[in-house]
């Protein structure tokens, strides 16, 4: 093929590989670019069709963390509330209250009341993080004027109306445990069974016509109102679950637990299948011998209620009650007219269940 110029200069085209596939390039994608604008909304609807069909392919899952805004303390029963006030940052404090939240009744709410540092040292742990979330446990600072720094200052916390007015206003059912009170896994019974009761704790004596100790205790908010309705505690005197008890006691129309065998927990008199314990300062002070001071019972204790050994101070083994230890000094037990006392008891038992 021969093609002339202006000039009048001639030349050859000589058609190549290179030059045919450079030309049906150009056209091809002259092509393209003037008809696909034509195709592009049929192609993205045929692409949004078969998205839409795989999504629907897919299994269905839904997370509702808060359905309809619902405050998740609302699954509990606002009526029961199981109530710890400790100022100190304790070790056991997280595994203990996490027990008690396993052996509690499921309806009811825990309220952990401290100071910066205790409520901070059982915050940071992720288990009690995610009972807060889901709404079974609070922690609280109680805001000024409220002291909690020391037992008077519990005391006088505990006999003021503002503070269930204030802080537990729905309640009408505490239960009060102590960092060195716990509830037994093993107990065969439910803490609900004892909700008749307007006030029901620990016996001090053999002869205690009420067990009103309150280291671990079931306390009716109704029977406590009545008493601060015309009675006020006079500060710095009688801790605050004694005052309490000599009153409740005495009010018309409350039902009051008398028999050992319906007390709630041991603490100064021994009874099998006890719902808990309450031993005071962990066992760093002395104990009482009617309790803890024959080697056979102690070990029917911790063989029944072994979560003893979270808030007690132990010892190994080999460290028991030698010769020359304080456990081995009667002093330590109350000294021997309290081991006498218990094995009077012990043998007036024997005598009537013979009899």
């Amino acid at each position: 093929m021969t093609a002339t110029l202006g000039s009048g200069t001639s030349f050859v085209f000589v058609p190549s590989r290179a030059k045919i596939f450079l030309v049906v390039s150009l056209i091809v994608t002259w092509w393209f670019a003037s008809v696909l604008p034509h195709y592009t909304p049929a192609i993205k609807e045929k692409f949004k069709a078969r998205l839409d069909d795989a999504l629907q392919a897919l299994p269905s899952i839904k997370v509702d963390w808060n359905p309809q805004g619902r405050d998740p303390r609302d699954a509990y029963n606002a009526s029961k509330v199981a109530l710890m006030i400790e100022p100190r940052p304790l070790p056991h404090l997280v595994p203990h209250l996490l027990h008690m939240i396993s052996v509690v009744p499921p309806d009811w709410r825990f309220l952990f009341i401290g100071s910066a540092e205790s409520v901070v040292s059982v915050g940071r742990a992720y288990a009690t993080q995610y009972q807060q979330v889901i709404g079974k446990l609070d922690l609280m600072v109680l805001p000024e004027p409220w002291n909690i720094s020391s037992k008077e200052h519990v005391f006088r916390t505990l006999t003021d109306a503002r503070f269930y007015d204030e802080f537990l206003p729905d309640v009408e059912w505490i239960l009060k445990y102590e960092s060195d009170a716990i509830l037994c896994a093993n107990a065969d019974k439910s803490l609900n069974e004892w909700l008749d009761w307007s006030w029901v704790g620990a016996p001090r004596t053999f002869s205690d016509q009420f067990p009103g100790n309150g280291g671990l205790s079931l306390r009716r908010v109704s029977a406590i109102r009545r008493v601060l309705s015309f009675q006020a505690r006079y500060n710095d005197s009688e801790p605050e679950d004694e005052w309490f008890s000599k009153r409740i006691y005495l009010l018309p129309d409350v039902k009051i637990a008398s028999p050992i065998d319906e007390a709630l927990s041991v603490e100064d008199v021994y009874f099998r299948n006890a719902m808990g314990y309450h031993v005071r300062d962990g066992g760093k002070s002395p104990l009482t011998y009617g309790v803890w001071g024959e080697p056979g019972q102690r070990r029917e204790i911790f063989d029944y209620c072994p979560e003893l050994t979270m808030i007690m101070e132990m010892k190994l083994e080999r460290e028991r009650c030698r010769e020359g230890s304080p456990e081995a000094n009667p002093a330590f037990w109350g000294g021997d007219e309290a081991r006498k006392t218990f094995l009077d008891h012990i043998k007036q038992s024997q005598g009537g269940s013979q009899a």
